[in-house]
């Protein structure tokens, strides 16, 4: 079987027409962020977003012309609206949001999400309302401002704690630099497609799940830049099959950058999560991620401190190694739910690490009792609400 390089899909992509059917792809500047992962290849084709419509049936034709190697797995193209520096007759800004056609990792082609009325030329100021993703009640964030706190961890262990409460749950997993829920739900596989083309999300526990740690291998980098994350989270909301869903569990990538206003402009969430550790550090960094849920108004349903303290497994003595109650103070003081303490224990990083969730796995044991009773919490809080759909907010710099 031959080995797939890049440059033997740029050759290809040689034989594709541009928009101006004068020059090839390549030669128009067009094709970017090519990563190829064993035999599948993922790129973007930057375009004019007022062109997305028309230019559908380049992008086609270059996932049809990059198929056509030998040795070729799964072809992930989509259209964004950033250009390259000289790409084109012209520049679109860098902040622009994807234009959301793609080739998901299946052979059908992709299928892009219903129309936002309102926001159009002479309407920036006007409120916009969010299609929902079908089948699902409620999508709620799981947020940290900074890595390294537990955030996936709780994200996987809430959602099976939301089972326990009578729910149906999936969980998206939207770190696409650092995706953690293969890992953590012990899944291996691929996604394969359904009726109508759609993917079906993979299983564990009981949960529908969605990664692209299913579509990559572990160890590959995702060298993308922000139209092609945003592009890749719109596939895998809304060309996935999720079943009917009381609630959506979404991990998302530490920090405030594309993927949350990504989550937070093109569908209704119903809330947000924040998990931080007990240490000042963690809480300047928890604030920012709290306040930019505020900002584009999304409903913070609360806050969990994880590694809250740990208990000696010998001696049975308790130490704040990371200080302890910084989270519940912070709580207090900005007026948000405290959630709860997640205490540190081997156990649950053993079995997260293993592919063996605590919550499912030793539901008896203390740290399931608190992951459930955090679960409760959120879920009293979504069914007391609304749950209906909200207006897309402006996203204001300040």
């Amino acid at each position: 079987m031959s080995e797939i390089t890049r440059e033997r899909v740029l050759e290809q992509l040689t034989k594709v027409h541009g928009p101006d059917l004068k020059q090839n792809l390549v030669d128009a500047g067009l094709v970017s962020e090519i990563t190829i992962s064993g035999n599948d290849v993922f790129f973007s084709l930057t375009v004019d977003p007022a062109e997305a419509e028309r230019l559908e049936p380049m992008r086609k034709a270059a996932v049809q012309s990059v198929e056509q190697l030998s040795g070729i797995g799964k072809v992930l193209v989509t259209l964004t609206a950033e250009r390259q520096n000289g790409a084109g007759n012209g520049a679109a800004p860098s902040d622009m949001p994807p234009v959301v056609k793609s080739s998901g990792p299946r052979k059908g082609p992709g299928a892009p999400p219903p129309p936002m009325a309102g926001g159009g030329p002479g309407q920036q100021g006007a409120p916009r309302q969010m299609a929902g993703i079908p089948g699902v009640k409620h999508i709620i964030a799981v947020a940290s401002g900074k890595g390294g706190v537990g955030k996936s961890t709780t994200a996987c262990n809430l959602a099976l704690g939301l089972i326990a409460a009578g729910a149906k749950v999936g969980i998206l997993d939207a770190d696409i630099y650092g995706p953690s829920m293969p890992r953590l739900l012990g899944i291996t596989g691929q996604p394969q497609p359904g009726e109508g083309g759609a993917l079906q999300a993979m299983e564990g526990y009981g949960l529908k799940v969605m990664s692209m740690g299913f579509l990559v291998e572990e160890d590959t980098p995702m060298i993308w830049r922000g139209p092609m994350v945003m592009s890749a989270l719109t596939q895998m909301m809304r060309d996935v099959n999720w079943g009917e869903l009381d609630v959506m569990v979404v991990d998302m990538p530490p920090g405030t950058g594309d993927a949350q206003l990504t989550m937070a402009q093109q569908v209704p969430l119903a809330g947000a999560v924040i998990v931080s550790t007990p240490q000042d550090l963690a809480l300047i960094d928890a604030r920012k991620g709290l306040n930019m849920f505020r900002k584009v108004d999304v409903p913070v349903l609360g806050i969990v401190e994880n590694m809250s303290y740990f208990v000696c497994p010998s001696c049975g003595e308790r130490s704040a190694i990371f200080g302890n109650g910084g989270a519940r103070a912070e709580a207090e003081k900005i007026g948000v739910t405290f959630l709860g303490e997640v205490p540190l224990h081997m156990e649950v990083r053993e079995r997260s690490d293993a592919g063996l969730p605590i919550v499912a796995t030793k539901p008896d044991s203390e740290h399931a009792e608190i992951y459930r009773q955090i679960a409760a919490n959120v879920y009293g809080q979504l069914q007391d609400g609304e749950g209906g759909r909200r207006a897309a907010p402006a996203i204001v710099v300040e």
